[in-house]
């Protein structure tokens, strides 16, 4: 896959949840800087190496794991600025999945 076209952009991520994330892309497209700029992990940022593939003209899957140990995956549809993403998390009780939506608005 040649350079995707959310190389080298930053998107504000809005979640169904409230939390919204500053998310840039590496030049490459294969590496995210995520920074949590509202929701319980405002300050929170993290540079994370992505798993990414087209799927159709401007759909991606990208996913990755984090520091803490959480996974995530985006459906990111370009076309449309919108994201399905799953992640998952240990909570005391197990690991927890979670399904969200979300709006992507360049910045």
């Amino acid at each position: 896959m040649s350079d995707p076209t959310y190389a080298g952009k930053t998107f504000r991520f809005g979640v169904d949840n409230g939390v919204v994330f500053h998310n840039t892309y590496a030049a490459d497209g294969t590496g995210l800087r995520y920074e949590t700029v509202a929701g319980p992990t405002k300050g929170a940022v993290e540079d994370v190496r992505l798993h990414a593939a087209e799927v159709s003209e401007g759909v991606f899957i990208v996913g990755w794991v984090e520091q803490s140990g959480m996974t995530v995956t985006h459906a990111m549809n370009l076309n449309t600025k919108t994201v399905h993403a799953f992640w998952t998390y240990e909570t005391p009780d197990g690991r927890v999945g979670e399904l969200h939506t979300g709006t992507l608005e360049e910045i």
